[in-house]
């Protein structure tokens, strides 16, 4: 309230996450702001949030002083917070279980309760497109989509500057290919002054405009609520710009996807847990065990990391994109990879390649962990159970050797199918809530079912004239 004041700010902003990872928000004067708001909340209808029976909907929204920041995009000065969903209760309000943000910190708890560690570090990596246009029409008569990048190789013979970037050749390119540097600068700046280091951004593979942009490690409750505001950030710095933004996995045919690589550590007592001068790639059992974990429940973790049809898109062969359940030292092509630069013993840690920005962070972290925890309550060793390491590029391999490996899901389905049938390390500890699992499953079912049924482009092509 003494912000308010002394920054002269006319709106105060609650953002609320719903199930699918997006950010719905409700706006109020700044002269209405009270102290009561801050432990009685604001009444909003949870089931239009994906997470809440219609028959016990009503829920309050109660914000976090800890996550207000000055918005950049707003005209009118505004204060914005994100915050938790309470169910109304007496003689006090209780956090709703289902809702994301609730679920990062009861993950986080049930760590702390296992003795394991108690802070996890992750680092999402932001791979993600800047379009000039872009636009699509699914109608009844018509079924479209397009992109375009003033700089891309299709734009050879009419850009009339020289300044096109050939197929898959866009990795460090510098001016006067990489146009859009002042955009990708000032997106970065706002990151950070949301509270979120920044190690650096750059052009990625994509010759249509591909980019990522990657934070420093932080505590996974921290970077759930980051991970939320870099995608604002991107998005709305963009359109500043007159520039598309998206961290959709594959928006290009024979393009490059998109991923959002998580790299993890856990800490206890503030000394690393992952680190051993004597293990392979200088990690501890511990780390292994937690890679374990995520192996072995990779399947069902793809429906969460990897949420949408168009995720399996980007995990094929051929994109530095990985299809293989696997780990190794430096290899892009298992799905679990040990970078060998991180050689600090307080850094040491792996990434799951993976997951995609198209993922709730709240819920893809938080099942990350549980897996993780799994694998180090269980000791599920991942060299004993044949997933590595394989020091060798996987792509390489002849076909025989490679009908021998096991494979990520290829559909969103298949994905859904290992969900329902491995799950119960998420909902250990009370963690997911059964009741969500069974929400979230219900929702992508219909959404695969709706997609199904829409004439593709492709097909008329293939079928048009049979």
């Amino acid at each position: 309230m003494r912000r308010i004041q002394e920054e002269d700010i006319l709106m105060v902003d609650f953002k609320i996450v719903d199930i699918d990872g997006r950010f719905r928000h409700v706006t109020i004067p700044a002269c209405n702001f009270s102290e009561d708001m801050m432990t009685d909340g604001i009444g909003f209808d949870a089931s239009n949030y994906g997470y809440a029976v219609v028959e016990n909907s009503d829920m309050v929204y109660i914000a976090d002083p800890d996550t207000a920041m000055i918005d950049p995009f707003c005209g009118v000065k505004t204060l914005s917070m994100i915050g938790n969903a309470m169910i109304i209760g007496h003689p006090e309000n209780r956090p709703l279980a289902q809702y994301p943000r609730n679920i990062i910190r009861a993950a986080n708890n049930y760590l702390q309760k296992t003795g394991i560690a108690d802070t996890m570090m992750i680092l999402p990596e932001f791979e993600f497109y800047l379009f000039d246009s872009a636009g699509w029409k699914i109608e009844h008569q018509a079924v479209s989509a397009y992109v375009d990048a003033k700089q891309a190789y299709w734009n050879s013979e009419t850009e009339g500057s020289g300044c096109v970037v050939p197929f898959q050749k866009h990795y460090h390119v510098a001016k006067p290919l990489d146009r859009t540097y002042e955009c990708r600068s000032e997106m970065c700046m706002e990151i950070q002054r949301a509270g979120i280091p920044v190690k650096y951004h750059h052009p990625e593979v994509g010759g249509a405009g591909q980019f990522e942009i990657e934070p420093h490690l932080g505590e996974v409750c921290k970077m759930a609520d980051g991970t939320m505001m870099i995608k604002y950030i991107i998005q709305n710095t963009a359109k500043k710009y007159g520039l598309s933004a998206t961290l959709m996995p594959k928006p290009v045919f024979g393009e490059a996807g998109s991923g959002m690589h998580v790299h993890m550590l856990l800490l206890k007592n503030g000394e690393p847990v992952f680190s051993d001068d004597s293990g392979y790639a200088y990690l501890s059992k511990e780390a292994h065990w937690f890679m374990g974990g995520l192996l072995k429940h990779i399947s069902s973790l793809c429906a969460i990391t990897n949420p949408s049809t168009n995720s399996f898109k980007r995990l094929v062969p051929g994109f530095e994109a990985p299809v293989t359940v696997g780990y190794a030292t430096s290899n892009r092509s298992a799905v679990i990879r040990i970078p060998a630069y991180a050689k600090n013993p307080a850094r040491r840690r792996f990434e799951l390649r993976n997951p995609d920005a198209t993922c709730n962070p709240y819920l893809c972290y938080a099942a990350i962990l549980m897996a993780g925890i799994d694998g180090i309550q269980n000791r599920i060793d991942p060299h004993e159970n044949g997933w590595g390491p394989y020091d060798i590029n996987l792509f390489d391999l002849p076909p025989e050797e490679k009908a021998k490996l096991h494979q990520l899901p290829a559909t969103l389905e298949a994905a859904l199918d290992a969900l329902e049938q491995d799950h119960d390390y998420l909902t250990a500890g009370g963690v997911f809530p059964p009741e969500l699992l069974n929400a979230y499953i219900a929702r992508k079912r219909a959404e695969c079912a709706e997609l199904a049924r829409i004439p593709h482009p492709a097909e008329f092509e293939r079928y048009y004239n049979l």
